[in-house]
């Protein structure tokens, strides 16, 4: 990577001799061969593997660790009629993870009963609670989704009032595993499975993939039915799409469009603006999945599910409607907080610290993972964000990281001082509040000397410098077919140099501005920034800038306009 246009910017170099390769054998334009060259599809057959996700290259579910164990206790379970009890989790993959084997399990003759956590009353995983309610009802299968791997305690439970248990997730696990009859996790040290970035929903998805060719039912109308689901979970898990993933959720937004479930038409006729257009991966993390979370941060993720479970048209509107409250209530609640964290951490300087703890009383658990979020975007660092409840003397957080630094693997080396797991970048943990002093210390001691981790601000990334004649409407058009974008394959990011600026008009009473740019070939430029309050009063009409910006289109009445979203702008 290299910048010759901003200290604060990273601009991806650019091969031009593969991008004239790829030209001349896909027939592309060179915005698509610059991004296919700059990821790595630099040869014919992995380019048009790559461009062309197709059904016909997912893995065998049977590779899966533990598949045939667990399709014997589940397939078993179902034979003899016997109540499965499916226990899911509070966040979107978990949700989607409860709903696809419900669904499936149900379509094909189970005997299901299905829950999900309450984040406040039982927090994440799995609460002996749980365990004892599906003892309670007569449960004869315990059936995990998206959780489990770590819950030792709760699984030996389950078997100690008799219950078979088959434990299917994502996450990483401990050194040993739990004494599920069954663990699926393609993050299993022993997995032979060739991708391991799989969601929960995910994994869930080949599972029942897998029990479907095994009951000789058809698997296009499996994926048909269920595609959708496993596409939410995907996107919403911030999973890379690559690989399987990709075709899974290339094929899923299709689906999305034309989904059958009531709860996912009512969610997308509330959410959507674009109509009756394609559902893009962005529908998903800035829309749809913001609403479906918003039950588990305030109130209980059962909403949520039964939206996703339902076949009434008229309660699936009613559902939706409520998460459409309660995702505006928590905008409102995290704006609020986020504001009083920056200044805390300000105020205290814990800013200048390799990792930012900040903990605070009774703050809502279910919004304490955005605020970590926030921070560690804001100031470069990974940042634990700690509610604590003074009467039961535990604290609860949420975690979120930059490259350098594995959560999961930081909580594991400072056991027993802290209890919790997740991913590299985002986690959730408990702790005693006794333990938060020496909790920190430890976790500044190991930050200092975990090698190659280096806090402080990322520069942009930019994907490379272009000519605005590159970016014209016929590229940018045919740039759809590198999408879905997301994880691993993120929306492009473009620069141009030397721009005039030939207008700048305020919008929303200088909130956002409309810019008209003339580029050095004379070509005219629309490009709007959002958000930019008073920091670019000095870019005024006769300026020359350089500026970074995603590019897209606008279609109205039929009619199709280039349009450039302003990410960064410096001074030529």
């Amino acid at each position: 990577m290299v910048s010759t246009l901003s200290e604060r910017w990273l601009v991806g170099a650019r091969d031009t001799q593969a991008e004239q390769t790829l030209r001349e054998q896909l027939g592309v334009s060179t915005l698509t061969a610059l991004l296919l060259a700059q990821r790595g599809y630099t040869d014919l057959a992995t380019a048009q593997e790559f461009l062309n996700p197709s059904l016909a290259n997912l893995h065998n579910p049977e590779l899966l660790p533990d598949f045939e164990a667990a399709a014997a206790e589940i397939l078993g379970a179902i034979g003899r009629k016997e109540l499965i009890y499916v226990h899911g989790d509070y966040d979107v993959d978990g949700v989607t993870s409860a709903a696809i084997i419900t669904r499936f399990l149900r379509a094909v003759g189970g005997n299901v009963v299905v829950h999900v956590p309450h984040r406040l009353r039982e927090g994440y995983g799995i609460h002996p609670s749980a365990v004892d309610s599906a003892h309670e009802q007569g449960a004869k299968l315990f059936l995990t989704c998206d959780c489990g791997i770590v819950a030792h305690d709760q699984i030996q439970r389950a078997l100690d009032y008799g219950m078979r248990v088959v434990v299917t997730d994502h996450h990483e696990p401990n050194e040993t595993l739990p004494p599920a009859h069954a663990v699926v996790n393609p993050h299993r040290a022993d997995s032979e499975y060739p991708f391991t970035e799989l969601s929960g929903a995910g994994v869930a998805f080949k599972l029942c993939a897998g029990l479907t060719v095994k009951m000789g039912l058809p698997l296009e109308g499996y994926y048909r039915a269920y595609a959708d689901l496993a596409t939410l979970g995907t996107v919403a898990d911030v999973m890379p799409l690559l690989g399987e993933n990709r075709i899974l959720v290339s094929y899923g937004l299709t689906q999305l469009r034309c989904t059958k479930k009531v709860g996912l038409v009512a969610l997308m006729n509330g959410a959507l603006k674009n109509g009756a257009g394609p559902v893009r991966s962005s529908d998903i993390s800035f829309r749809l999945a913001p609403r479906l979370n918003a039950a588990g941060r305030l109130d209980d993720a059962a909403i949520s599910l039964d939206l996703l479970l339902e076949t009434d048209s008229r309660k699936a509107e009613q559902l939706a409607l409520r998460l459409e409250e309660l995702n505006q209530e928590r905008q409102s609640e995290q704006r609020l907080l986020i504001e009083s964290a920056v200044a805390h951490v300000v105020e205290s300087g814990l800013h200048e610290n390799p990792v930012i703890l900040v903990t605070g009383e009774n703050w809502h658990h279910g919004i304490i993972g955005l605020v970590a979020g926030k921070l560690t975007e804001r100031f470069g660092r990974p940042t634990l964000v700690v509610t604590l409840e003074p009467e039961t003397g535990v604290g609860k957080g949420s975690a979120r990281s930059i490259p350098g630094f594995h959560l999961a693997e930081a909580f594991h080396r400072l056991a027993p001082l802290v209890k919790g797991g997740g991913h590299e970048l985002a986690a959730g943990f408990s702790i005693q509040m006794q333990d938060l002093d020496a909790f920190h210390a430890a976790l500044l001691d190991y930050a200092a000397n975990l090698e190659g981790f280096e806090p402080g601000l990322r520069p942009v990334e930019l994907t490379a410098e272009i000519s605005a004649a590159e970016g014209d409407l016929t590229a940018v058009e045919e740039m759809s077919i590198m999408e879905p974008f997301g994880a691993a394959n993120p929306e492009p990011v473009f620069c141009t140099r030397n721009l005039r600026v030939e207008s700048v008009q305020e919008l929303s009473r200088g909130e956002h501005r409309k810019f008209q740019f003339r580029s050095e070939e004379g070509l005219l430029r629309t490009a709007l920034l959002w958000g930019c309050g008073s920091d670019l009063d000095h870019i005024v009409a006769g300026s020359q800038v350089h500026a970074a910006y995603t590019i897209g289109m606008d279609t109205f009445q039929g009619s199709k306009t280039l349009r450039w979203t302003i990410r960064d702008l410096c001074p030529a």
